[in-house]
């Protein structure tokens, strides 16, 4: 009579699978951590703060009196300021558009955006199990999508701040 094997064999390619399945494990862990380490990176370094600012702009900086340094090291601005010190203080904008003024000047306006979440309500069914039937129930469900709107306005009138305002976050 020939031996039977099935058990031993199974529990070896139940091995190999286990083995298998650590080794993709391993892989996917690693990924993972790789991943993270480079959206750290590229997020540390694609941040730009008011000390990243005053480095690329030393001159400008250079260049305030001490009132104005305070103002922008606070990340305020005031009326005078000219462009390189409204873009130490707030970083770049996100739009920069430029008009003509009455007598001839040029104004140069920078928009400043903001996000926001806008919720949205809508009714909708859903199957529900009741007594080995399935019925519809209505329910409300809720969606949140970003949307973006202009939260600062900055006028420059011949390179200066002439006027700026900030604009309040819309409630939809």
């Amino acid at each position: 009579m020939t031996p039977l094997y099935f058990n031993r064999n199974r529990t070896r390619l139940g091995g190999g699978l286990n083995n298998a399945i650590r080794q993709t494990s391993d892989y996917i862990v690693k990924g993972s951590l790789l991943l993270l380490v480079c959206c750290l990176l590229v997020a540390g370094c694609s941040s730009s703060t008011i000390e990243s600012r005053k480095k690329e702009r030393a001159a400008a900086y250079g260049a305030l009196t001490a009132e104005e340094k305070e103002l922008v090291d606070k990340g305020q601005i005031h009326t005078g300021m000219s462009q390189d010190v409204v873009y130490i203080s707030w970083g770049p904008p996100s739009q920069i558009l430029q008009n003509q003024a009455g007598a001839g000047g040029v104004q140069t306006v920078w928009l400043y955006e903001g996000t926001t979440m806008e919720e949205t309500r809508y009714w909708t069914f859903r199957q529900v199990p009741s007594r080995g039937n399935l019925f519809l129930e209505r329910y409300l469900e809720r969606d949140y999508d970003p949307r973006g709107y202009v939260s600062a306005e900055i006028v420059f009138v011949e390179g200066k701040v002439s006027s700026w305002r900030t604009l309040a976050r819309p409630t939809y």
